[in-house]
């Protein structure tokens, strides 16, 4: 009797058990790439778990979220390996500083890192005069970033130029260690096909960053101009930049994992 009471409450417990998906199970299942995944679960907007370094997601509870008839299943397949570390902890600030400015100078660009945060990692080098007119501003910073994370919540890996909340368009491209995107190079500061912004969109700029409207209508013809065959160069060039980055990462991630592995194990005392 004990015995089948046993067995039952096995059972219960067995078919009780949720099925966890893994972030590459929820990229295909909702059609966005491992960043967009990460973020969601972050600010709630996906039914998430953080186990050490990696997201696992409860079928069933995704499946309410997301409207879905039936809880979908998990792939089998191993989940990548996640880094131990953040590009802003692999690459000396000065060194990313330093490949960042040849960045700006070579694309023609304004150019910064950012981790998947949108939080900088360097400051913005090469400048445009409109984005100069306020970037000393304190509210200038919380503008940036939240411009930088949009950046890093489209749902695609190509570089784009696409539009910023600013009014100039930027492009991304990101950093990979194993498989998993550590940070972004953004180049931006290029001209919109529809420019200068109507007076309504320039006074939310100007509220926006902290400056008086003038301060920004005598500016606003200092962006870059960029015709399309050098846009189309410019992308096709700023993945080389991201490649050259991650080798870096990836080289320093593993010397990094390579001597926390060999360190001597802790005794008891």
């Amino acid at each position: 009797m004990l015995q089948e009471e046993a067995r039952s409450r096995t059972t219960r417990h067995e078919t009780e058990m949720p099925t966890f998906l893994t972030t590459k199970d929820v990229q295909d299942l909702i059609n966005v790439d491992r960043s967009t995944v990460y973020r969601m679960a972050e600010d709630g907007r996906l039914p998430g778990v953080k186990v050490g370094r990696q997201w696992r997601f409860p079928a069933n509870r995704l499946a309410a979220q997301l409207g879905l008839d039936a809880p979908p299943t998990a792939s089998g397949e191993p989940a990548p390996p996640e880094p131990e570390f953040q590009l802003g902890e692999l690459l000396e600030p000065d060194g990313l500083q330093s490949i960042i400015e040849l960045l700006g100078e070579l694309i023609g660009l304004m150019a910064v890192a950012t981790d998947m945060d949108g939080r900088p990692l360097t400051t913005v080098a090469n400048r445009c005069g409109f984005y100069s007119a306020f970037a000393e501003q304190p509210g200038a910073a919380e503008a940036c970033l939240q411009g930088w994370r949009q950046l890093a919540e489209q749902p695609h890996v190509a570089a784009r130029f696409v539009p910023t909340h600013l009014g100039f368009l930027c492009a991304r491209t990101f950093v990979w260690v194993d498989r998993r995107p550590v940070g972004m190079l953004v180049v931006g500061g290029v001209t919109p096909d529809r420019w200068p912004p109507d007076p309504a969109s320039l006074e939310q700029i100007a509220d926006e960053v902290g400056v008086a409207v003038s301060t920004l209508h005598d500016a606003v013809a200092q962006t870059y101009d960029v015709d399309p065959d050098r846009r189309r160069w410019i992308l096709r060039e700023l993945p080389q930049f991201g490649d050259l980055v991650s080798r870096l990462a990836t080289a320093r991630h593993r010397l990094l994992a390579h001597d926390h592995s060999n360190l001597p194990e802790r005794t008891a005392s």
